[in-house]
C-alpha cells in the first residue's frame, strides 16, 4: 500500500465528487423544507397558552438536541422498518436518502422550533398592538408587522443550523447513502485505502468553499431585510 503524499489526488478526486454534491443538496433540501414545517409547529405549541402542547414541544426539543446525530440515524433506519412491518408496511428496500430525510428533519425541526420562538418573543408586543389600534386586523398585523421582523432576527441562526446540518448529513454514508461523504469513502475503497489523507482533503475543500459560500449568501440576505428594518424604525 502506498504511504506517500500525492497531492495531485486532491485535485483529481474534486471534479469526480462534485456530481455528488447533487444528493448532498437534495436530501438537505428536503431535511430543510419539512423541518421548518415541523419547527413552526413546535414553536406555535411553546407559545401557545396549553401546558400539555408546550411540554411536548419542549421535551421533543430536550430528546432530539441531546440524541447524537449518528445514534438518531441508527435509531430512525433500523427503528422505523421495524415499527412499520407490524402494520403490515415493508420497508426494507426503501432508499437510504428516505431514512436520512427523516433523521435530519425530526432533528432540524427541533433547532428551527427554538429560533422561530426566540425571535417571535424578540418582538416588542406592544407593535402588535399599536397595529390593530390603528384598524389593521390580527392577520394582518401578524404578516405585515411582527413576521417580517422576526424573520430578520430568525435569518442568521437559520443559516447556522442550516451548516450544521450540511455538515451532519455527511454521517448519511454511515447507513449506504452515496453522497458526496459516500463517494469520497468509495474512492478510498477503491484505492485499497491509499491516498486517503489526500481525498478527505479534496472533499474539506469541497465543503469549505460550500459553507462560505452558505455564509455569505445569508450575511447579504441579512444586510438587505436589514436594510427595510432599519427604514421601518426611521419612518
Amino acid at each position: 500500500m502506498e504511504k506517500y503524499f500525492d497531492a495531485t489526488y486532491i485535485w483529481e478526486s474534486i471534479p469526480t465528487l462534485i456530481p455528488y454534491l447533487k444528493v448532498t443538496f437534495i436530501v438537505a433540501g428536503l431535511s430543510v423544507l419539512f423541518g421548518s414545517l415541523l419547527g413552526l409547529i413546535l414553536a406555535v405549541m411553546k407559545l401557545g397558552k396549553n401546558k400539555i402542547s408546550q411540554n411536548i414541544a419542549h421535551g421533543y426539543t430536550t430528546v432530539l438536541r441531546c440524541t447524537p446525530s449518528i445514534v438518531l440515524l441508527f435509531l430512525i433506519y433500523y427503528g422505523v422498518p421495524a415499527i412499520a412491518i407490524n402494520f403490515g408496511i415493508n420497508l426494507n428496500d426503501m432508499s437510504a436518502a428516505f431514512f436520512v430525510v427523516i433523521t435530519f428533519t425530526l432533528q432540524f425541526g427541533a433547532l428551527m422550533s427554538e429560533v422561530i420562538r426566540s425571535a417571535y418573543e424578540s418582538i416588542d408586543k406592544g407593535q402588535y398592538e399599536a397595529a390593530v389600534s390603528v384598524g389593521l386586523s390580527n392577520t394582518q398585523a401578524y404578516w405585515r408587522i411582527i413576521f417580517p421582523q422576526a424573520f430578520v432576527v430568525a435569518l442568521p441562526n437559520f443559516g447556522n443550523s442550516l451548516l450544521e446540518l450540511m455538515k451532519e448529513g455527511a454521517l448519511a454514508y454511515t447507513i449506504g447513502l452515496i453522497d458526496v461523504m459516500g463517494k469520497a469513502n468509495l474512492i478510498i475503497a477503491g484505492n485499497y485505502n491509499s491516498h486517503a489523507l489526500e481525498i478527505y482533503i479534496g472533499l474539506s475543500i469541497i465543503y469549505w468553499i460550500l459553507s462560505i459560500l452558505i455564509e455569505q449568501f445569508f450575511l447579504k440576505l441579512e444586510k438587505i431585510f436589514s436594510k427595510g428594518k432599519k427604514n421601518l424604525k426611521t419612518v
